[in-house]
């Protein structure tokens, strides 16, 4: 079962069966640890207004909310919230002091290490298990995200193929959390 005081959601508006801001609005609601605004096929501009949307449906249920990627779009907003890719923390670490949360997403526990000297303040490390985000690669393993969650200092969330049948799993292993996509695109209000 998911608790979602350890849950990290990513959207995908693209899996959601209904509105995406309806889906946003019900997970907001259910307060997970945060909603990361991924939606990464968006150019910049679509993004900001997308993500002012979401924003203010956020702040209305104290939900913190995670932009991805664009930070220029998070300093336009006001939202000291931002979750890069590593490749993107290397080129803008130097530029991230108004970001009072900057998470990172890692596939080694040397990118771990650099994420974390970079000034990551989390870690989402992965793929855990295998997932249709990433069909045909192999999962990296609980064994994988212990190490990692062993390896630095900061919260560390498991990322890939997250379900409510191994979620506690990920936690077992040291974990501050789990990161869910597909089961809360498409979740409904219970």
């Amino acid at each position: 079962m998911y608790t979602f005081k350890h849950l990290l959601a990513v959207t995908n508006r693209r899996l959601c069966e209904r509105a995406f801001l309806e889906q946003i609005e019900w997970l907001a609601s259910c307060r997970p640890a945060g909603v990361i605004l991924r939606e990464k096929d968006l150019p910049e501009e679509e993004y900001f207004l997308l993500a002012e949307q979401v924003l203010s449906v956020c702040k209305k249920y104290g939900t913190p909310c995670i932009f991805h990627t664009w930070t220029d779009a998070a300093r336009r907003l006001g939202c000291p919230q931002i979750h890069l890719p590593l490749w993107r923390l290397r080129e803008v670490y130097k530029e991230l002091e108004e970001f009072q949360v900057v998470g990172a997403s890692v596939h080694s526990v040397a990118e771990a290490e650099e994420a974390q000297r970079l000034g990551a303040t989390y870690l989402t490390a992965g793929h855990i298990f295998p997932t249709d985000c990433k069909k045909g690669v192999p999962a990296r393993g609980l064994e994988f995200l212990k190490e990692v969650c062993g390896t630095v200092s900061i919260p560390v969330y498991g990322i890939g193929g997250v379900t409510q049948e191994n979620a506690e799993m990920i936690l077992a292993q040291g974990a501050k959390g789990y990161c869910v996509m597909s089961g809360v695109m498409r979740g409904k209000c219970e």
